[in-house]
C-alpha cells in the first residue's frame, strides 16, 4: 500500500470514510465549484479543518458526531420583547449538553445574552 496524502499508509481511506460519515450526520455538505487554485486550496483546507474538529469532538466526548450535533442542537438563543425591551437568552442546557460542553472545554453560555433597552422618547421642543 502506498503512502497517503498525509504521510501514512492508508490515510486517504480514513479521510474518505470521514467524509462519507460527515455527509450522513446532518452536516450540510454540497458540491462546491471553485476554479482558481487559491479557492480550491482554501475550500479543501476548510473541509479538513471541519473534519478535524468533528473527530476531535468525537474522541473527547466518546460519542458519534451525529449524537453530539443532535444534543447541542437543543441549545438555542431565543429573542423576545417585553415592556419595550428586546431580550436574548439561551434555552436551558440539558445535562447531556452540559457534559459535552465540559468535555470540549467550552464554558456554558450565560443565561441572559443581551438586553436592549427601548429608545428614549425625544423630548418635545
Amino acid at each position: 500500500m502506498g503512502v497517503g496524502a498525509f504521510g501514512k499508509p492508508g490515510a486517504i481511506h480514513i479521510i474518505e470514510a470521514c467524509f462519507r460519515r460527515m455527509k450522513q450526520t446532518g452536516l450540510e455538505v454540497r458540491p462546491m465549484y471553485h476554479w482558481s487554485p487559491r479557492r480550491i486550496e482554501a475550500h479543501v483546507r476548510l473541509c479538513v479543518l471541519a473534519l478535524q474538529i468533528q473527530r476531535s469532538a468525537e474522541l473527547r466526548c466518546g460519542l458519534p458526531w451525529a449524537r453530539i450535533a443532535h444534543i447541542l442542537a437543543g441549545l438555542k438563543a431565543v429573542r423576545y420583547q417585553i415592556a419595550g425591551r428586546t431580550i436574548v437568552q439561551r434555552t436551558k442546557i440539558s445535562p447531556e449538553a452540559a457534559e459535552i460542553l465540559k468535555n470540549l472545554g467550552i464554558s456554558k453560555p450565560k443565561k441572559l445574552l443581551t438586553v436592549i433597552e427601548p429608545p428614549q422618547a425625544k423630548a418635545a421642543s
